[in-house]
């Protein structure tokens, strides 16, 4: 899977438009970034990729691209 669809993955989750986000969009700049998209973050990377997504790993997230990294796991 590509860096970008990768981000459209998260951009679909969070219901923006194509070419919204970038690896390094911070976090804090995207508003539907919330705690319903960090539920739904959980699911798409145990559903997607296999990875368990902890509330400390989510804390820790400061940039769209420590999601991508996770992702690259």
């Amino acid at each position: 899977m590509t860096e970008r669809e990768k981000l459209a993955l998260l951009e679909d989750m969070m219901e923006l438009d194509e070419g919204t986000l970038s690896v390094d969009t911070d976090l804090d700049d995207v508003d539907e970034y919330d705690s319903m998209a960090k539920l739904s973050l959980i699911v798409l990377m145990e559903d997607e990729f296999g990875v368990k997504v902890t509330g400390e790993m989510i804390k820790g997230f400061q940039t769209v691209g420590d999601i991508v990294a996770l992702m690259e796991k």
